[in-house]
């Protein structure tokens, strides 16, 4: 069995491609969604082991999106293509 990527998720996040559709920088999602800037960051860049449901609805309402077009679930082959799935 192929071991969990370094963060120990398979969970990709595209916030950075739904800003750049929406025109729509980080401070301002931080302003719509009631958290930080970091907090936002730290997802943004795949570094967050969770996110609760109330602040994934208000992104989702803010970015106009669904929660499937903000996160994508990444098999071990697709993170490390070098180890083998067995």
């Amino acid at each position: 069995m192929a071991a969990a990527n370094d963060e120990g998720h398979n969970i990709h996040v595209h916030l950075d491609r739904l800003l750049a559709e929406r025109g729509m920088t980080l401070t301002e999602l931080a302003t719509h969604v009631g958290v930080t800037t970091v907090n936002l960051s730290i997802l943004k860049n795949d570094r967050a082991r969770a996110i609760r449901f109330t602040t994934l609805t208000r992104i989702c309402k803010a970015l106009d999106c669904q929660p499937g077009d903000l996160l994508t679930y990444l098999p071990d082959h697709e993170i490390h293509p070098d180890t083998d799935p067995a």
